[in-house]
C-alpha cells in the first residue's frame, strides 16, 4: 500500500505539467479560431463600406445648405453662403434658399408634416343683478353664466424647409342661448428664408400690436383681457388680414422690428376695410438679459388707417415685461408687467363738425409663483373711452392652480369704478360700480406651440 501511494504522488508529479500544456493548447487554439473568424467578419465589413463609398462618389455632390440660427424672438439669422467668407453679400447669395432647421429633415417615413392641438377655455361669471340688466359686465351679455369662451383646434407646421403655416378654428359662445358657431380665427403662411434676414406672414392673424394681443384667451395670465384693450382694440383684439413682415438685424444687441399691412376690419379701432386705405402697423421690440435670473422685453408699436366714416385713427402703445427665476427653478418666482395705448381719433360731433379725441389707458400686473403649482398675482386697469366721455379704473386679484402643465383652473374677483353711467344703464339696470366673481377652467390636448416670454 505505501508503494501505491509513492507512485502516485510520483506520477502526479510528472505527469502534471504535461496536463497544464495540452489544455494551454487547447485554450489558445480556440481563442485563434474565435479571432480568425471576427477577422473575417471585420474584412467583410470593410468590404461592404468600401463599395458604398464607391457608389456615393459616383453621385453628383449635392449643395451644402447651411441652417440659420434662431434669434430670441423666432426669426432666423441667416448664414453665409456655403463657400463665402463674411462680407459684402451679393445677388446670388441673396437669390439662394437656405434652410431655417432641420426639423422639417427629420420627419420619418409615415408620420404627419404638421402638429395637431386641442385647446378647451371656459369662463364662469358672477355679478349682480342691476350689472346683469344692464348688460354692462366684463363679458357683455353673458353676466352671471358658465360658458365655453373659446375652443380651439390647431393645425401648425412645416410645409417645407422654407415655410410654416398654421391654422386655427375656434368656437365660442357669443350671446347666451344662442347656438355656438365656428369660425376661422387664424389662417396663415409665414416664408421663413427671405433676403436679409427676413421674413414674411401673410393671411388672417392676431396682429403683433404692442405684448398681449398676439396671444389667445387661454394663455392669458389673467382671465379677462385688461380693460385698456377691450375698450381701444374691441373684445377680439386686433385680428386682420393682411401681410406681416419681420427683421432681426445683426446688431451687438437683440432688436426685432416688424412693419404689417392689413384690410383696417376691427371695427373698435379702424374698420374701413379696404387696402386702398390700409392699417399699418409696427413695432419694435428687445429682449435683455439683466443676469442669469433676470431678464426684461421692451417694446413700443404704432398704427394708423381709416375708420368707417373714412377718418383717420392713430394708435400707439409700449409694453414691458420683467421676470425673475432663481437659479434652478422651472418657472419665474416674479413677473412684471405693463402695457399702454394711445389714440388719437378724428370723428363727427353732434353737430357734423369734425373733431380730434385724444385718449390713453394702461394696465400693470404683478404675479408671484412660489410654488411650481400655485401663483397669485394683481392686476390694476385705468382706461378712458376711445369715443365717448369718462373713464373707468378696475382692481382684479387672482390666483391661478395647474395640477398638470397641461390643466388650469382660476379664480379672480374684479371691481370696476366708472365715471359715466349713462352708456352701461340699459334696461333698468346699472354698471357704473361692477363686482364680479370670475372662474376659468383651461385645458390642451394634444400639441401646443410654446409661449412667448
Amino acid at each position: 500500500m505505501r508503494v501505491f501511494v509513492i507512485v502516485t504522488v510520483w506520477l502526479v508529479i510528472v505527469l502534471a505539467p504535461a496536463l497544464a500544456r495540452a489544455q494551454d493548447a487547447d485554450a489558445l487554439r480556440r481563442e485563434l479560431e474565435q479571432l480568425r473568424r471576427q477577422q473575417e467578419q471585420y474584412q467583410k465589413a470593410i468590404e461592404a463600406l468600401g463599395e458604398r463609398l464607391k457608389r456615393l462618389e459616383s453621385q453628383p455632390a449635392p449643395t451644402a445648405v447651411a441652417p440659420a440660427v434662431a434669434a430670441p424672438g423666432g426669426v432666423a439669422q441667416m448664414p453665409a453662403a456655403p463657400g463665402t467668407t463674411a462680407g459684402p453679400t451679393s445677388l446670388i447669395d441673396l437669390a439662394r434658399p437656405r434652410e431655417p432647421f432641420a426639423l422639417y429633415g427629420q420627419r420619418g417615413s409615415g408620420q404627419l408634416l404638421f402638429d395637431i392641438g386641442i385647446a378647451g377655455d371656459f369662463v364662469g361669471n358672477f355679478t349682480q343683478r342691476n350689472v346683469d340688466k344692464a348688460n354692462a359686465g366684463t363679458f357683455a351679455g353673458r353676466e352671471n353664466r358658465f360658458f365655453p369662451r373659446e375652443v380651439e383646434l390647431s393645425l401648425f407646421g412645416q410645409i417645407d424647409p422654407y415655410a410654416r403655416a398654421e391654422v386655427r378654428i375656434e368656437s365660442g359662445e357669443e350671446e347666451p342661448g344662442a347656438e355656438t358657431g365656428v369660425s376661422l380665427a387664424e389662417a396663415n403662411l409665414t416664408l421663413l428664408t427671405l433676403p436679409w434676414g427676413t421674413q414674411l406672414k401673410m393671411g388672417q392673424m392676431r396682429t403683433r400690436f404692442g405684448y398681449t394681443n398676439q396671444i389667445h384667451e387661454h394663455d392669458l395670465p389673467w382671465i379677462d383681457r385688461p380693460n385698456a384693450l377691450r375698450n381701444f382694440l374691441g373684445e377680439e383684439g386686433l385680428s386682420e388680414k393682411g401681410f406681416e413682415a419681420t427683421i432681426v438685424p445683426d446688431l451687438p444687441f437683440y432688436l426685432e422690428g416688424l412693419v404689417g399691412v392689413f384690410n383696417g376690419d376691427n371695427e373698435a379701432a379702424f374698420g374701413y376695410g379696404k387696402l386702398s386705405q390700409p392699417l399699418v402697423t409696427g413695432r419694435l421690440r428687445t429682449f435683455i438679459e439683466l443676469a442669469d435670473e433676470h431678464a426684461i422685453q421692451l417694446g413700443v408699436s404704432g398704427a394708423s388707417g381709416q375708420t368707417s366714416d373714412r377718418l383717420r385713427s392713430q394708435l400707439a402703445a409700449f409694453d414691458l415685461k420683467y421676470k425673475f427665476r432663481p437659479d434652478g427653478w422651472l418657472h419665474p418666482l416674479l413677473t412684471v408687467g405693463a402695457e399702454g395705448i394711445y389714440s388719437i381719433r378724428r370723428v363727427e360731433n353732434d353737430l357734423g363738425q369734425k373733431t380730434t379725441r385724444d385718449r390713453f389707458g394702461w394696465y400693470g400686473y404683478a404675479e408671484v409663483q412660489p410654488w411650481r403649482r400655485w401663483a397669485a398675482g394683481l392686476r390694476y386697469d385705468w382706461s378712458q373711452f376711445p369715443v365717448n366721455p369718462g373713464r373707468e379704473w378696475a382692481v382684479e386679484p387672482y390666483v391661478t392652480f395647474w395640477p398638470s402643465e397641461f390643466l388650469r383652473f382660476r379664480l379672480a374677483y374684479k371691481h370696476t369704478d366708472r365715471s359715466q353711467r349713462e352708456a352701461f344703464s340699459e334696461n333698468g339696470g346699472s354698471g357704473r360700480l361692477v363686482d364680479e366673481l370670475l372662474f376659468q377652467a383651461s385645458f390642451i390636448l394634444g400639441a401646443h406651440p410654446a409661449h412667448p416670454f
